[in-house]
């Protein structure tokens, strides 16, 4: 144990000097809008140099989630249909408790470093490092296979602006009333539009 002692106060002192905030860490509110057929993230840049992550990391993984495809146009990010302003912000904070946060001292100074194939998040504040994990569906409905009349399990990811509650399943949005955020609760899907399905508890 005295061992392990010199060695842990060995590494903490040769951690780099490293400028850290005590600013309260806000993420920026996203300003979405509906552009025709595809939904605009206006502030995109803005949220991004917050996070200071690679805008290319964040657009990946925000496409994955939303089941889209999207693109980066100026300091806006804009995805193939229509999603709600709620279901967007739920993410981007899913993303940087994931990408940015760190899960020792819940500080946001970190960096993503690549070790050995393996995708690390290192703190700079505290010098703790955990490798990040990839998301499971919370489901094993394939993509694109919901179908209307049938029953799934499914996860509230956010809540709308009318109460609804929102979850994903592949590329569509689901809507539940009477659902919160978090909830895991089996649905039955009255009916899809294009992207979006309409859905009651059972």
């Amino acid at each position: 144990m005295d061992e392990y002692e010199k060695l842990l106060d060995r590494a903490l002192e040769n951690l780099p000097d490293v400028e850290t905030t005590d600013a309260r860490f806000i993420i920026p509110e996203p300003r979405i809008f509906i552009e025709g057929k595809t939904t605009v993230l206006d502030n995109f840049t803005n949220i991004i140099n917050v996070l200071n992550r690679d805008p290319d990391h964040l657009m990946k993984y925000l496409t994955r989630e939303l089941g889209t495809a999207g693109k980066v146009e100026g300091s806006r990010a804009i995805f193939q249909g229509k999603f709600p302003k709620e279901l967007i912000k739920s993410n981007i904070e899913s993303y940087v408790e994931e990408y940015v946060i760190c899960s020792e001292c819940g500080r946001p100074d970190t960096q993503l470093e690549k070790v050995e194939r393996v995708m690390v998040l290192k703190c700079l504040a505290c010098g703790a490092h955990r490798p990040v994990k990839k998301r499971k569906a919370m489901t094993e409905v394939a993509r694109d296979a919901i179908e209307e009349g049938k029953q799934y399990e499914v996860k509230i990811e956010a809540v709308g602006s009318k109460g609804d509650g929102i979850a994903k399943v592949g590329k569509f949005t689901i809507f539940v009333p009477g659902a919160s955020q978090g909830d895991v609760v089996n649905i039955r899907i009255k009916r899809i539009s294009g992207t979006l399905a309409f859905a009651e508890k059972v």
